[in-house]
């Protein structure tokens, strides 16, 4: 674990070398997945059912046996105990209700001379999610990336997810069941994400690739943006918190362990300006990967990658806050909603002591996808917005051509496009012929 202090001359220099760190820049790895995406673009399924075979262990007489059946989906569901399947329920029931509120409708208004101008919102046709099954498995990507899409309307939402040896996770099937999915693929890494974004015989083509996954996965969807949408890149999972000494210094352990235990690349920091709050938090964390499943993952992640930060005051766990940009971002304060003022970027803000990160990620209702890297400066979590697109409406009157004509051939003579000044030109009423 890094202990830094921003009291340190050298404080800047540490926290670039702690936070500017980007596994996706792998050139090794960009040249591997280059050549997947190429064989399974020129190939289709044949390549498809090669890397699964590969890399998964999963051998298949066929490409339709990479397809796993709607029926598979429904005994999944009906197999889970009772209280296992009503929290899958609850849990998307909470997802639907959060992201309903996030559809937005299509406008449009009048201009005195009667031209109309406004906006379509329409929902893309098919969707492909990628949902990981390597280290762990997760329902909860499932609901969280097919639900706002099946919010949004698509039409067909298409699902990959690896499936090591064969081995299939019912609770993932049994969330695509309760999400709406309609395909589910075994299939995973870079070659499921070429195969949504090119089609195959057997697997469709998709017109946006969401949901997260390793590097290798992360390095594709970069490689096929153009070809189709994508979500955002996603890269090791991130948490800081923020405490002033009101939380239990245990609560506070779970926390930051709760992302290192993900993987060993996850970051995990804890920011405070009290000396005895902060070594009780550093025990505690010690104590609890002492008795932690995932201890030999979350253990080397906060080695390595884990950080401890004392600030001034809280001005300046603000800034540094802000300079992180963190996917998850903990005010384990005791007035949090005084703090949003100065919080300016951050993908999701986990307010008081009370809201542990691990109910975003499970049953609150916001997505848990969320921008990593830093990217919270610029990007939003996933939500209905990313399923839609919105087309401009222009209808103008003829009054409407007569002004606008006017002005906009002037505007393209002084940018020298004669196509473009005649075409408004002919809308003019004296020049007409």
């Amino acid at each position: 674990m890094n202990r830094l202090d921003t009291r340190d001359p050298d404080f800047i220099r540490q926290f670039h070398a702690l936070h500017d760190w980007d596994a996706n820049l792998d050139d090794q790895v960009e040249g591997r997945v280059r050549e997947i995406v190429n064989a399974v673009r020129d190939r289709g399924d044949a390549a498809l059912r090669e890397f699964t075979e590969r890399f998964d262990g999963l051998s298949t007489a066929s490409a339709a046996d990479l397809e796993i059946p709607r029926t598979a989906l429904e005994q999944a569901l009906n197999s889970l105990e009772p209280l296992q399947r009503a929290a899958l329920e609850e849990a998307a029931q909470r997802i639907r209700a959060y992201h309903e509120h996030q559809r937005s409708e299509s406008w449009s208004f009048s201009e005195d001379d009667g031209t109309r101008l406004g906006q379509r919102i329409l929902p893309l046709s098919r969707v492909g999610i990628y949902v990981p099954g390597g280290k762990a498995a997760y329902p909860s990507s499932v609901l969280m990336n097919a639900i706002p899409a099946q919010v949004a309307g698509v039409q067909e939402i298409i699902m990959v997810v690896p499936t090591p040896k064969g081995q299939v996770n019912s609770w993932v099937l049994a969330a695509a069941a309760i999400a709406g999915v309609h395909r589910v693929f075994c299939v995973g890494g870079a070659q499921a994400v070429a195969a949504l974004a090119y089609g195959t015989e057997t697997v469709p083509a998709v017109d946006k690739i969401v949901g997260p996954g390793n590097i290798y996965v992360a390095t594709a969807k970069r490689m096929v943006f153009g070809r189709v949408g994508i979500d955002m890149i996603a890269g090791p999972s991130e948490i800081l918190v923020i405490s002033d000494g009101s939380a239990p210094a245990e609560w506070l352990a779970w926390d930051l362990l709760s992302q290192a235990e993900h993987d060993e690349i996850a970051q995990s920091i804890f920011i405070s300006w009290d000396d005895a709050h902060i070594d009780a938090v550093v025990s505690a964390v010690d104590q609890a990967l002492s008795v932690l499943d995932r201890a030999p993952i979350a253990g080397k992640s906060w080695a390595d990658r884990g950080a401890v930060i004392r600030v001034r005051d809280r001005a300046e766990a603000c800034e540094v806050a802000n300079r992180v940009a963190a996917e998850h971002l903990e005010l384990a304060v005791a007035d949090p909603e005084s703090w949003l003022p100065d919080i300016h970027n951050a993908g999701a803000i986990f307010m008081g002591i009370h809201s542990c990160e691990a109910l975003g990620d499970y049953v609150a209702g916001p997505n848990h996808v969320l921008p990593t890297g830093g990217s919270a400066r610029f990007s939003s979590p996933l939500g209905v917005y990313d399923f839609v697109k919105r087309s401009s409406l222009i209808q103008a009157s003829a009054a409407g051509a007569n002004t606008l004509g006017q002005l906009a051939e002037r505007l393209a003579l002084g940018e020298g496009l004669t196509a473009h000044a005649r075409s408004a030109a002919c809308r003019v009423t004296d020049r007409q012929k």
